[in-house]
């Protein structure tokens, strides 16, 4: 009976995170500060300023290359999520391959640089971006944007496509939820 109660006993004066802490409240306050900051960094997404005229989503589309664009994995993001919802996708140069392409999809986007949460260097992250899907004739099938919410932070850190789902969803579909 005296050795359970001397290892608790013990078990209570050793210094870290321990399952018998001391400080059970302590430990529960730094789990809770732990996960916190991480919902904030890594927070969800939604698609803004939709505008979609009631096209059906397209088999396959172009993405029109924006050299202004300072987001280097923006594309690869952006096809990848196409590609999830059964688009195909190929990418041109502004003002080629017009004849082989009926659906045009334009992007643009701003980055922002931040620390990541324990991280010591600087990183970019995309703030904000708008797409835009036309016809080859130029009519505008649809639209949608991305924007960070600044106010808490929400999202600074996710990743690009998980940042763009929700706006790639609404300009395919019309749903911004």
């Amino acid at each position: 009976m005296r050795r359970p109660l001397a290892a608790l006993t013990l078990a209570t004066q050793l210094a870290g995170c321990s399952v018998f802490s001391p400080l059970p409240a302590w430990e529960l306050l730094k789990a809770g500060g732990s996960a916190g900051s991480t919902a904030l960094a890594y927070g969800p997404s939604q698609a803004s300023q939709v505008i979609h005229h009631g096209d059906a989503v397209p088999a396959s589309l172009c993405i029109e290359y924006n050299r202004e664009a300072p987001a280097a994995e923006l594309v690869p993001a952006l096809q990848a999520e196409l590609r999830g919802h059964g688009v195909q996708s190929r990418v041109y140069e502004a003002g080629s391959g017009l004849a082989q392409c009926s659906v045009w999809l334009r992007y643009s986007a701003a980055i922002q640089w931040g620390r990541p949460p324990l991280a010591s260097a600087y990183k970019s992250y995309l703030s904000a971006a708008t797409l835009s899907l036309h016809q080859a004739d130029g009519r505008l099938m649809a639209s949608s944007a991305y924007q960070l919410d600044e106010g808490l932070g929400l999202g600074r850190w996710a990743t690009t496509r998980s940042k763009l789902a929700p706006a790639v969803r609404a300009l395919l579909t019309g749903f911004a939820s």
